[in-house]
């Protein structure tokens, strides 16, 4: 990978990031003010975004509200910002108002192997030991063997115990399997709280990394009583060579400076968008590389093998609560497999490419890829939102 220095920005405007049907929708957003001193939740409505601080100090406490669709669709809020005055912030400057992820003290959770294709390269990984040079090959066995297998099958049922059973056999069972087609499935927490980026902001990939990839996903935004209360867009960035040498060392795959990134928006559950326009979600992904190299690929949660709500359970109840929420990525179908470099070594990112994650309900989140060394230090914590809110005497 090349610098990442002095590459152009993508040119983000309201209409490249709202959803297609952004007139009907009740979306929050998170906008960091020099002017106000700190991060602000607010309201989209059109081209304008409206701080509604003053009401809701923090997104989790707006979605405790069980009027929060109300109070984004008709508050009356504090100052306005253009939307586009925002987008065209640089990724980093803490001087301009900028937008943020839109997820606050909500911990951020996320599910993996939620998808055949996707559980499959995960095994591919792992038999690979994470080089990618040696993936071809291991993608060939695992396919001869598995064929179609995978197809429809639910996780738990004995469909799949015979799977295992027939892998067992073939000496090619793997602990990916055992979450992705047993009864329990991964849950692990991605990102420290506030620790995650938002749209328009560099996204990270560790320097020692050759394989990796992004992770296009829908992100369900849960409060504290286990209720969705809406959707976003995530990068769940992966390290291919560093979690296929170990499960063991998913934190070092999973959890790096700016390798998380959430947004354009939290789009609010409401009647015209409920859990079933979430299950039927298409989720579309762009890379496009300082080289002029174009990557396509998609993700759909009809094809998911556990049902979100499922996720959910699987996170929050009487074995595990959440008083500020959560904020749970869902699984990816996306798997890239196709060359970029060197024959028979699959993708990888280079430095400068642009990630565009895009759902016509839930908008667009864009990135460019830095190394994560290089990123915007994260230093926004939970101790310095606490002393922001309480100098604005919203504590």
């Amino acid at each position: 990978m090349e610098s990442a220095a002095a590459r152009p920005r993508p040119v983000l405007t309201a209409g490249s990031v709202l959803p297609e049907d952004a007139d009907r929708a009740a979306l929050v957003a998170r906008v960091d003010d020099p002017e106000t001193g700190g991060p602000c939740v607010a309201a989209v409505r059109g081209e304008h975004v409206v701080d509604l601080t003053a009401l809701a100090p923090t997104v989790s406490g707006l979605l405790e509200r069980d009027d929060a669709v109300q109070v984004v669709r008709e508050a009356d809020g504090g100052r306005t910002w253009r939307l586009d005055a925002l987008l065209a912030a640089p990724p980093g400057r803490r001087d301009v108002p900028r937008l943020l992820a839109p997820v606050d003290l909500q911990v951020i959770k996320a599910a993996g192997v939620t998808f055949a294709r996707s559980l499959l390269e995960r095994v591919i990984e792992e038999r690979a030991g994470g080089d990618p040079a040696q993936a071809t090959r291991v993608r060939e066995r695992v396919l001869r063997v598995l064929g179609g297998r995978l197809d429809g099958i639910r996780p738990g049922s004995p469909e799949a115990a015979e799977v295992k059973d027939l892998l067992v056999a073939e000496g090619l069972w793997s602990q990916y399997l055992e979450v992705g087609i047993g009864p329990d499935p991964e849950v692990f927490t991605k990102a420290p709280v506030l620790s995650a980026v938002g749209t328009g902001a560099d996204i990270g990939v560790l320097r020692a990394s050759v394989w990796n990839n992004p992770e296009p996903e829908a992100v369900l935004v849960v409060d504290s009583r286990g209720r969705v209360r809406g959707a976003a867009l995530g990068n769940d960035v992966n390290l291919r060579d560093v979690e296929g040498r170990s499960a063991l060392l998913l934190s070092r795959a999973k959890d790096n400076n700016a390798s998380c990134a959430i947004g354009p928006f939290v789009r609010l559950l409401d009647d015209g968008f409920g859990i079933d326009a979430v299950r039927d979600l298409d989720i579309g992904l762009r890379i496009d590389g300082p080289d002029g190299y174009v990557l396509r690929g998609s993700s759909s949660l009809r094809e998911i093998s556990r049902d979100v709500l499922d996720l959910v359970s699987a996170t929050y109840g009487a074995h595990h609560q959440y008083p500020d929420g959560f904020a749970l990525f869902t699984g990816t179908l996306f798997a890239p497999t196709e060359d970029r470099g060197a024959p028979g070594e699959g993708f990888t990112h280079e430095y400068g490419d642009v990630v565009r994650i895009s759902s016509p309900r839930l908008g667009a989140l864009v990135n460019t890829v830095v190394p994560s060394e290089e990123a915007a230090p994260w230093t926004f914590g939970v101790g310095a939102l606490m002393r922001s809110l309480a100098r604005r005497g919203l504590l």
